[in-house]
């Protein structure tokens, strides 16, 4: 049977977030707790929460619109959606005329929200939108009610009406200012008891520190109860990945996070903040090392003080042994009797660079640079790897020259066609897959690297004071994925999105942190 028209207008506001049409009221993020705030009727403890504003104006609605006709060609979204919505009713053998009969009434902010997790779907949805006029909005309630082909059920629950959907039980109502349209009865009147002072999303000093770190001029805010999802998921963090996590200070029963989709005129941002990074997040700045990385790469992406985090998990291996291999605390001292310190590798170690090159699959290759403290502890930890991988009888191993000392690891089976080439030269370390890749990753010039490329660069202005961490060039990257994808179950999905992956210039990637919140920016530039 065709659906209400409210149900069509849910789904419409839903799709609208996700698809760029709406943004948070004033062009900025986070909650007041106000009664004017959806988030006031979402019950405590509702793991997904997702804010915006129906109506963009200024900045934000020329952004959108720019984005729209770039990637889509679409002049003006909102009035394309407004269509569809209208010729779906059409067809569906009801009318809707969405300028006379729903945008007198229809708010600034409307919120959506679930109760439940089960590990893979969420439930028990919930949305609310704010209205600038009740009557008008009970008038239309009860216009697309009584059009419907499906009988309404009608309730009440502590003196608010409602209406009841007898085909899925979708109910609709209005809690205060706002229109709420609830998955089922229960939920719409966990609304009401929300509404009349049992304690709200809004109340939670969790959610509110976190939401109000979301991004200004974010198209929609999205809120995750990190620690929430895993209790409703039934989902047990692993022993040993709970040792790691409690040494780094990290409690994911505690954590939150909040996403941010923020729309420039050639670009879209994802700004994401969460304190799951524990006590002490990810710092330090490898935008150099990432910038020395080869400028035809396909792909390119860097972490500081990466010695740092191999030590901690070097600490976390040796204490709880490797079952069936090796007992605890025997694994540094094993190694250190042939020779191989890993403390001291951990320590001599700074930043790491990954990059990726190629056009297909057959001619993929790269490398992982190491910056180290010295060339004497580079070229000493490139020796004691080949050290250790003789000691183990590791077959294939042979000294290579190329500009660098180091040694290559040949096999056939497990790495095809070209060799596990690791290298050091200076203060960096190579583990390349391939000797050319390797001899670029450690013979760079100054011309020919990333710091050199005007998209790479174009990409670091845009981050702005984050430093870059990530980067990758849109029409090469499509090239790769297409050649990896050919012949696959996914191709023809892929071919239908790949008009639009086309209209990425570059990708961006840059973080930092501040107290215990982490924050990354993920950016995708439109091609000009």
């Amino acid at each position: 049977m065709p659906a209400p028209v409210m149900v069509r207008l849910v789904l419409m506001v839903a799709a609208a977030a996700t698809a760029l049409a709406l943004s948070l009221a004033a062009c900025g993020g986070g909650s007041d707790g106000s009664g004017s705030d959806p988030a006031a009727l979402a019950p405590a403890k509702s793991p997904l929460y997702i804010e915006a504003a129906v109506q963009p104006e200024g900045a934000v609605k020329a952004n959108v619109e720019s984005l729209a006709q770039k990637i889509a060609g679409v002049d003006d979204l909102g009035e394309l959606i407004v269509s569809e919505l209208e010729s779906s009713a059409t067809d569906s053998g009801e009318e809707l005329d969405f300028e006379q009969e729903v945008e007198p009434w229809l708010g600034e902010t409307g919120g959506l929200f679930f109760r439940e997790f089960d590990g893979e779907d969420f439930h028990r949805y919930g949305i609310v939108v704010q209205s600038a006029d009740a009557d008008a909005t009970q008038s239309f309630i009860d216009k697309q009610n009584e059009e419907s082909d499906e009988p309404v059920q009608d309730g009440s629950y502590e003196g608010v009406d409602y209406a009841v959907e007898s085909d899925d039980g979708t109910t609709i109502g209005i809690i205060d200012d706002f229109l709420a349209i609830a998955e089922d009865e229960a939920t719409f009147k966990a609304m009401v008891d929300t509404a009349d002072g049992e304690e709200s999303l809004a109340d939670d000093d969790r959610f509110s520190e976190t939401f109000d770190a979301a991004s200004e001029g974010s198209f929609a805010d999205v809120y995750v109860d990190v620690g929430g999802l895993l209790d409703q998921s039934d989902e047990a963090v692993d022993p040993e990945a709970k040792q790691f996590l409690d040494s780094a200070g990290i409690d994911p029963s505690e954590a939150t996070a909040v996403a941010s989709l923020i729309p420039g005129s050639d670009q879209v941002e994802i700004e994401f903040s969460s304190d799951l990074a524990g006590e002490n997040p990810p710092s330090g700045d490898a935008s150099g090392l990432l910038g020395a990385m080869p400028a035809d790469s396909v792909a390119a992406v860097a972490l500081a003080n990466f010695g740092d985090r191999v030590g901690e998990a070097l600490d976390q291996i040796d204490a709880n042994g490797i079952p069936g291999e090796v007992p605890p605390r025997k694994l540094k001292s094993s190694l250190k009797e042939v020779g191989v310190d890993l403390d001291e590798i951990a320590g001599s170690v700074g930043s790491l660079a990954v990059f990726a090159e190629g056009s297909s699959e057959r001619d993929l290759a790269g490398a992982a640079v190491l910056e180290t403290s010295s060339a004497g502890e580079a070229r000493n930890t490139v020796s004691s790897i080949g050290l250790f991988l003789r000691a183990t009888g590791t077959p294939g191993v042979t000294t290579v020259s190329g500009g660098f000392s180091g040694f290559s690891v040949r096999d056939q089976e497990e790495l095809g066609d070209k060799p596990l080439v690791v290298g050091a030269k200076g203060e960096r370390i190579a583990v390349a897959y391939g000797l050319p890749a390797a001899t670029r990753a450690l013979n760079p010039s100054s011309s020919d690297t990333l710091a050199g490329d005007p998209a790479y660069e174009e990409a670091v202005s845009a981050l702005g004071g984050t430093p870059i961490s990530g980067f990758a060039d849109g029409p090469a990257a499509l090239e790769v994925a297409s050649s990896l994808i050919a012949g696959s179950d996914d191709e023809e999905g892929f071919n239908d999105a790949k008009p639009y992956l086309a209209k990425i210039a570059w990708l961006a990637i840059g973080s930092t942190s501040s107290d215990e919140l982490a924050t990354a920016k993920l950016i995708a530039a439109i091609a000009k």
